[in-house]
């Protein structure tokens, strides 16, 4: 994304002195950090590419072939053509085998001074598609350019005010390849456009024989100047993306412009305060005339006491979405600093229509059809992760002081017949865990996360609130905050209004007074006992309403989220944090700020989680973290810093972009890393009902040298709980032995794969399955330890491990053996049916005083308050 928020000072370069790979398999940490883990690998992570002087690194896509394609945004204007203008490019000659090794391309090493000013990699050419201005639609559009109603490009050259982020089509970044027959080689190239008004563009693309791709210029089109994406107000600030589990476009509206409270602060300080001065967000600032201008004002008026009015920057682009909406340009006003331009009055955006995920659904015909998913928040989001059970959806809001979210549709999303009917529960996460306050390195401590309920609603209901909020002008800004009547001394109203604003907050929009309102309700009745009018609040002002009930929003950048196709419980979904200060460090002035103070790494962390049977993650873990900015040359030049973009191939490696500060690298070029996750051993978690069996297998992750054999030893933990019973191994193994303890509690493995059946570059091999027999109530880690693990050459591979969990649940009910069908822990299915189903719900209710259920609460506590009552049966029912 384009970065505008606020950095830390670089750190003075020195010579670079490494080459290209930044570690091998296990933890690599360098030993001059100040941070201890800063900068670390849990894995290792090699630099594919480094791209053009001034541009970033966005919007990376892999085509079914394995060809890699991204985004050059805004280079600079002084690289020699065609590195002098933006646009996307693919690698001409080179795949990913997906292997889950990186061997297909050469590690570059760092950039140097003759290469800075074009894309340098480690295979294949890179060869341009389409660039920022080209014409398209038959010669009736420029490539990424939006126009006015009646088919003016909005540019500088034809409007006056300010354009977000640069140039007009200045700024391409995500990208989703939709294809259009079997084999991927015809389809659409959907292209996300960073600026405001922002846009989506359509590129046929088609893959000849040889492998080469070509764009059909000629039939692009620029969404943004269709009629069904003018009538959503169109859109803001395309960022990152996704494409859907559905085959769909979903992109991302990062509208920075929404904070309405400044960093760490939340609306109640301002309301117990009386005043907003110190306290203010950009986003009361929407509809001011010239309201990039408002930071200058502030200083101006307050003097010593004027503050960092978070988000104003974004604001630049409202006047020209004015524009694209069909308003009439503003003549000059005459005389003042503070205002150059009259007031628009006719037509202008309201702010509460941009900052969601809008799907293009229909991605063939000859107009896409766009849905805004209003239900799932409003915020500066960079990407949608939506997952397989295409429900669940985990979403990143970019910025200081912002956070990470999860929206959970009611049934699957394109399950729905009108997208307006899709329903949900938004969520905002609550790190819980005592370390993660209390210092230490963000590379050592995980972040255990709960998710707290902000309001369950459906998009009609929310694209009504939004409409409630229509034809408001700048205009309206001046005559609902000012004394002076405007049009006799603008200069003065402007003042008048501003500091009203300042002081009382927008009238125009939604109220300090009714978040206030909302989150004393939610206090003292949950989300779902909240008044009718307030429940808009977590929906429109979700970053505010979050910030009010205690939720940890204070993740600095959150840019990435992604899985990998097809994830399924036990897979991992990537954050990547680019910066990982303020809010979430003990620094100096954030000491007792939210529920995250660790220590200061400036050039952020990428974390994993793994799904659950529901696809809920509940641990961040840190795999890779990048360098403090005092690190010199020799420590920064390899080193992640700022990850922007994250995109998981479909080996579980993982494609790293850069939005990178310099730091204290040699050099100044954003650069793309291919992560290579370790090599993990993992005894799956199972439930079993008591007195039963069940099996479990044990899956090496990935064998990227292939394996000749090893021994391990299987523990569990608590023999109360589970036993043993016997090995079997999988036929892919060869020569194999095993032995189980009298008493059940390990299971000691040795093998080998003498016919290689296990080649280099197998995923998930399952080496063998473990009996196991449940003797009580309970749960108990399930442990590995590793003897030796070696691949083909006869060198250790370095393995991590991941722990079990076995949950023994009741004995029969009723004469039914009750099962854990979604391995959340609670024994839905009571009769043995392999389902939930009305028998259940009579089941449990006829036997819900037997010592069967009375002795076994946690596996029938369904509502999850600690104890057994009959809303436990209500619940099991509407699960039902």
């Amino acid at each position: 994304m384009v970065e505008f928020t606020r950095r830390t000072l670089m750190a003075t370069s020195v010579a670079a002195s490494l080459g290209a790979s930044v570690g091998g398999a296990g933890v690599v940490t360098a030993d001059d950090t100040d941070t201890p883990g800063a900068p670390s690998v849990n894995g290792s992570l090699t630099r594919l590419s480094s791209t053009a002087f001034g541009a970033e690194v966005t919007g990376p896509f892999v085509f079914q072939d394995g060809s890699l394609l991204y985004s050059v945004q805004h280079p600079s204007r002084d690289n020699p053509a065609p590195f002098d203008k933006a646009g996307v490019g693919y690698f001409e000659g080179f795949q990913f085998t997906m292997n889950g090794r990186n061997d297909e391309f050469e590690e570059l090493s760092t950039p140097q001074t003759n290469e800075e000013q074009g894309v340098v990699r480690g295979a294949g050419e890179f060869v341009y598609l389409a660039q920022e201005g080209e014409e398209i639609n038959g010669g009736t559009e420029r490539l990424g350019v939006c126009q006015t109603p009646d088919g003016t490009d909005l540019t500088l050259d034809n409007f006056a005010g300010p354009l977000y982020s640069g140039n007009a089509a200045y700024n391409p970044d995500c990208n989703q390849f939709v294809p259009t027959n079997d084999d991927g080689t015809e389809g659409y190239l959907f292209t996300n456009w960073e600026n405001s008004p922002g846009n989506v563009s359509r590129i046929p693309l088609s893959q000849a024989e040889d492998g080469s791709w070509e764009a059909d210029l000629e039939n692009a089109i620029n969404l943004a100047n269709t009629d069904a994406l003018r009538e959503l107000g169109g859109t803001r600030i395309n960022c990152y993306g996704n494409r859907s589990p559905w085959n769909t476009m979903l992109s991302a509206e990062e509208n920075y412009a929404h904070p309405r409270v400044a960093l760490s602060a939340t609306v109640s300080d301002i309301v117990e305060a009386g005043s907003g001065v110190g306290l203010r967000g950009g986003h009361e600032f929407w509809n001011r005339p010239n309201p990039t201008e408002i930071q200058s004002a502030v200083d101006e008026y307050y003097g010593d006491d004027s503050w960092y009015v978070q988000a104003t920057w974004a604001l630049g682009g409202t006047e020209m979405l004015a524009y694209y909406l069909g308003a009439t340009p503003v003549d000059e006003a005459e005389g003042g600093e503070t205002n150059t331009r009259n007031p628009i009055g006719d037509t202008y955006p309201n702010p509460y229509d941009y900052g969601y995920i809008v799907d293009f659904r229909d991605p063939g015909a000859e107009e896409p059809s766009p849905v805004k998913y209003y239900v799932m928040g409003r915020a500066a989001w960079e990407a949608p992760d939506v997952q397989t059970d295409e429900q669940t959806v985990y979403l990143c809001s970019d910025g200081d002081s912002k956070g990470i979210y999860k929206f959970v549709a009611d049934g699957p999303i394109p399950s729905y017949d009108d997208p307006m009917d899709v329903a949900g529960t938004l969520y905002a996460p609550k790190v819980t865990n005592a370390a993660a306050a209390q210092g230490g390195s963000p590379a050592e401590v995980p972040l255990e996360l709960d998710w707290l309920e902000l309001g369950h609603a459906t998009n009609a209901e929310v694209a009504e609130w939004i409409a409630a909020y229509d034809d408001v002008t700048q205009e309206d800004y001046l005559d609902a905050h000012a004394e002076t009547d405007w049009t006799d001394d603008l200069a003065t109203a402007l003042e008048e209004a501003d500091r009203e604003v300042v002081e009382n907050g927008s009238q125009n929009y939604i109220t300090d007074q009714e978040i206030v309102a909302w989150a004393a309700q939610y206090d003292q009745h949950g989300p779902d006992g909240v008044d009718d009018d307030l429940r808009k609040i977590p929906f429109l002002e979700t970053r505010a309403a979050a910030k009010e009930i205690g939720a940890s929003i204070e993740f600095n950048k959150a840019e990435g989220v992604d899985s990998v196709e097809g994830a399924g419980p036990g897979d991992f979904v990537y954050f990547g944090i680019s910066e990982f200060n303020d809010d979430l460090s003990d620094e100096s002035g954030y000491e007792g700020v939210g529920d995250v103070e660790l220590d200061r790494v400036d050039g952020g962390v990428v974390y994993r989680a793994e799904l659950d049977a529901n696809y809920n993650v509940s641990t961040l873990e840190p795999v890779i973290t990048g360098p403090d900015a005092t690190d010199p040359a020799d420590v920064a030049d390899d080193a992640l810093i700022n990850v922007d973009n994250v995109y998981a191939l479909d080996d579980g490696r993982l494609l790293c972009c850069e939005d990178a500060d310099q730091l204290g690298r040699s050099y100044p070029n954003d650069c793309l890393y291919v992560y290579q996750p370790n090599v993990m051993l993992d005894v799956a978690s199972v439930a079993i009902a008591n007195g039963q069996t069940a099996r479990t297998p044990l899956v090496m992750s990935s064998a990227p040298e292939g394996l000749a054999g090893g021994k391990v030893t299987v523990t569990i933990e608590e023999q109360n709980v589970a036993a043993f019973t016997d090995v079997e191994f999988a036929d892919a193994v060869g020569l194999t032995e095993s032995s189980v303890s009298n008493d059940g509690s390990t299971a000691t493995l040795r093998f080998t794969d003498t016919e290689k059946a296990i080649q280099q570059g197998a995923l998930d091999v399952t080496l063998a399955t473990l009996g196991l027999r449940a003797r009580g109530t309970g749960t108990t880690d399930v442990t590995i330890e590793v003897e030796r693990v070696d691949d083909e050459g006869g060198d250790p591979i370095a393995v991590e491990i991941r722990t079990g969990m076995v949950v023994t649940g009741p004995p029969s009910v009723g004469g039914g053996t009750p099962t854990d069908p979604d391995g959340d822990g609670k024994f839905e299915d009571l009769n043995g049916n392999g389902r939930i189903d009305y028998d259940d719900i009579v089941l449990l209710f006829e036997q819900f005083e037997s010592d069967a259920v009375r002795l076994n609460p946690a596996a029938f506590d369904f509502n999850e308050n600690g104890e057994l009552d009959y809303d436990d049966i209500v619940t099991l029912y509407e699960e039902a």
